[in-house]
């Protein structure tokens, strides 16, 4: 990504970003003299039957690309181990709301800690922000509110506009691979620059060429009859995702675009968000398809799933449930009401059973988010990757306030689960915490903290 305009593919791939939002491109070294970007032709560019803004890259089938490592294709992540899922290994807010040039690590289970208006949960809402990104929503969708993710001493340049930066490194198969976006805030929403690097290669550059069009222009690496491959992409959606649709995957460039961009998305597009919200899980609920929302509101539905299509991971959240909620704890059930919902109950032996209603808010955010730990995509209301086996995908559970209600006992056992369960790969956790529950946290092996704002 060139803040500057150009030609970024010739230009050196990490090479550092100005605080200023991308200017109109004043270069054209490597475009047909006197040829608009939009009147290029690009022979090597898969043409789809429909326009790119008007298909969303969730809906795009993976090309086929081979993004589990062969024999010597793996890589190295944490640790030294072979990295055989796409996870999100870094994060990087070059510029956004209050964080300049912050760059994070993320391994199996990271938290954010510091004082208030440190910008911890700034960090997560970055996370999120790529994560829809990259699973096809919109600029106006992912930023309602784009004008408080600028920095506030980010001026203006002299046509009035300001924006901010953020970006992510992707560890797997094809190698770290590297998103920086710059986005243009004011005077309106829209992505001016982009640039994805694997392996020392810039393999997509986007850079805004015309301020009247609603495109950005787009290169990105083809190693064939020619060197890069051109075209428009619309200025409101991630251009990483939509490469699927133009690169034909005829050359070994295009290929390793292609394993670089889907290596991304999956890694981007396996997260979840949890924020339990307590007062919402206390009332009875209608059984459905059992998969639970963000809010955790209906926790009962999913143990009604769980019951019967998981008992052993049922089993164990009662095993949960025994070590951090009050009172003895033999099993969770399920209790079917006359009107056709179900209620969640804590079984006591032989005592009589407490409804999920009764119990602490505390006690309620510790079972929702040890059934998220215990669970997977297929329990959870997220965008699944169904043309990727569920072995090639690692879901990274996104907790703001992992901390929020929970005394220590509560705390220990659930950052305990959370290593022992990301221990194998398939679930990381990020997420952020207090004072107190940092000082837990720095406690328990294998919990990376993160210290903002010192």
């Amino acid at each position: 990504m060139d803040p500057t305009g150009g030609s970024t593919l010739a230009r050196t791939p990490h090479a550092p970003l100005s605080d200023a939002v991308p200017s109109q491109a004043r270069s054209s070294e490597t475009r047909p003299s006197g040829a608009r970007p939009s009147e290029v032709r690009t022979p090597e560019v898969r043409t789809p039957d429909v326009r790119p803004s008007e298909v969303r890259p969730s809906e795009v089938r993976p090309s086929g690309v081979r993004l589990s490592g062969g024999r010597g294709g793996g890589v190295r992540g944490e640790g030294g181990r072979a990295c055989a899922r796409p996870v999100v290994t870094e994060l990087r807010l070059s510029a956004f709301a209050g964080h300049r040039g912050a760059v994070h690590a993320l391994g199996p289970v990271t938290l954010f800690a510091g004082p208030s208006g440190s910008g911890k949960s700034t960090m997560l809402r970055a996370y999120e922000a790529l994560a829809r990104l990259g699973a096809g929503d919109s600029l106006d969708e992912v930023f309602p509110d784009a004008v408080d993710c600028v920095p506030e001493r980010a001026r203006p340049d002299a046509q009035g506009r300001r924006g901010f930066r953020i970006g992510c490194t992707v560890d797997g198969p094809a190698g770290p691979v590297r998103l920086d976006l710059a986005v243009q805030a004011e005077p309106r929403l829209r992505i001016v620059g982009e640039r994805l690097t694997g392996r020392g290669r810039t393999l997509l550059a986007t850079a805004l060429r015309d301020p009247s069009r609603s495109t950005v222009q787009a290169e990105w690496h083809t190693a064939g009859a020619t060197p890069v491959t051109r075209a428009p992409l619309p200025d409101d959606l991630l251009g990483t995702a939509l490469l699927p649709l133009r690169v034909a995957g005829k050359t070994p460039g295009q290929l390793e675009v292609l394993a670089a961009a889907e290596q991304l998305v999956i890694g981007l597009r396996s997260a979840f968000p949890c924020d339990p919200r307590p007062s919402g899980m206390r009332s009875s609920v209608l059984p459905g398809e059992g998969r639970l929302r963000r809010d955790c509101a209906n926790l009962a539905e999913v143990l009604h799933r769980t019951h019967t299509d998981c008992p052993r991971r049922h089993h164990r959240l009662a095993a949960m449930a025994g070590a951090g909620c009050a009172g003895p704890v033999t099993g969770l059930g399920v209790r079917e009401l006359a009107d056709g919902t179900v209620r969640a109950v804590l079984e006591r032996g032989g005592r009589s059973a407490t409804p999920l209603g009764r119990l602490a808010d505390g006690e309620l955010r510790y079972l929702a988010l040890a059934l998220t730990l215990l669970t997977g995509p297929g329990v959870l209301a997220m965008d699944r990757i169904a043309e990727v086996p569920d072995a090639m995908q690692s879901l990274t559970l996104l907790a703001d306030g992992l901390d929020r209600g929970l005394d220590g006992r509560q705390l220990r056992e659930l950052l305990g689960l959370a290593v022992a369960i990301s221990a194998d790969g398939h679930i990381r956790v990020a997420g952020t915490v207090g004072e107190r529950g940092a000082g837990e946290a720095r406690r328990t092996s294998g919990v990376t903290v993160v210290d903002l704002g010192v």
